[in-house]
């Protein structure tokens, strides 16, 4: 049997970078050679598009080749272009499949997904509509609050729009209502603190959501299928030792959260740990997710739970949430890889 040729796209430009280089380091170790022959596309800082050997350490100063995605169906793949005495002609690299190890902005917002639908490749994860409603915070808790599903009680803001501190219930937690991690969130805790948060906030989005604080446990639920058919990893618990939960914004993430541990399984009871997973089920489809996702919940002390975030690409490194609990429910990350590729290829069927 003939390898699958996957085109793996990694880096981006917003400030994720970092952690998609990380995921796919990780992806890296194990995709299965014998199955996958691996094209690995790096998007640099600036945007630059490049092929290159894979994600290593120097992948941006290291030999590459310009290439960009062809949304002309007729070529279903890659366009490799030509340098120095061979600018203007382009080799075409056909792929049955595009793994987007892209993370916040133009990497979970629908932006690639639209690029990959237009180009008509199969693609792992969630698709332009539901990438987009679970990137924007706002929409997503509109839609969820009309399936019955509990939210943070929140406000929105755009530009202009009055932020009156003195209607607030402090503490609040400010953030970018379309961003990636915890990247522009602030704890507020009163009036004084206000501006500056937004402004932090709007570093990130021009709209800004402004969120009730949640008194309970931070619980994350990994999700794996499509439709009805679902797998749901280890239910996991972010024991906080003091502030709120940072991801990926310490100096060496690898060696630890500054302020958590990561549980898993989590250390709740049984009952609610089903109701956790229940409920993310509940919240993957309402949103319309297929392929992959992690649901961000809150557990509040009367056992009643509460959406804090999707995550519809959610990192894949060495230390990242998604993969240790679907390793703690028995799916490896090669059989992770495998079946992420698998249920692509079945929605484009």
């Amino acid at each position: 049997m003939s390898k699958r040729k996957v085109g793996i796209i990694f880096g981006g430009v917003f400030e994720e970078h970092p952690v998609s280089v990380k995921s796919a380091q990780e992806v890296a170790k194990h995709l299965d050679p014998d199955t996958y022959e691996a094209y690995w596309i790096g998007i640099t800082k600036s945007g630059d598009w490049r092929l290159c050997d894979g994600p290593d350490p120097s992948w941006e100063d290291g030999a590459h080749r310009p290439v960009v995605l062809s949304p002309d169906r007729s070529v279903h793949g890659l366009l490799v272009l030509g340098q120095d005495d061979h600018a203007g002609s382009y080799q075409t690299i056909r792929l049955d499949v595009v793994l987007p190890v892209l993370h916040g902005k133009l990497g979970e917002d629908g932006a690639i997904q639209g690029l990959l639908e237009l180009s008509g490749i199969p693609y792992v994860g969630c698709d332009v509509q539901s990438s987009a409603l679970c990137m924007d915070k706002s929409l997503a808790y509109t839609v969820l609050a009309e399936a019955g599903i509990a939210t943070p009680a929140h406000r929105t803001f755009f530009p202009g729009d009055a932020i009156d501190p003195g209607v607030l219930a402090y503490p609040v937690f400010v953030k970018p209502a379309r961003s990636g991690s915890s990247f522009g969130v602030s704890k507020v805790t009163s009036a004084a603190e206000l501006d500056e948060a937004v402004a932090t906030a709007r570093q990130y989005d021009e709209k800004v959501l402004i969120e009730d604080g949640v008194v309970a446990e931070e619980i994350g639920c990994a999700i794996l299928g499509n439709g009805d058919d679902l797998i749901t990893g280890e239910v996991d618990h972010v024991a906080l030792s003091h502030g709120f939960f940072k991801i990926h914004q310490e100096d060496a993430p690898e060696t630890g959260s500054e302020n958590a541990t990561f549980i898993v399984p989590a250390d709740i009871p049984a009952e609610a740990q089903e109701l956790v997973k229940t409920e993310a089920q509940r919240v993957y489809r309402a949103l319309g997710c297929r392929g992959l996702a992690r649901v961000d919940m809150f557990l509040k002390a009367d056992g009643t739970v509460v959406l804090n975030e999707v995550n519809t690409l959610p990192g894949l490194t060495s230390y990242s949430r998604y993969p240790r609990m679907m390793a703690a429910a028995g799916v490896s990350m090669p059989d992770l890889l495998d079946r992420a590729v698998s249920l692509a290829l079945e929605v484009s069927r």
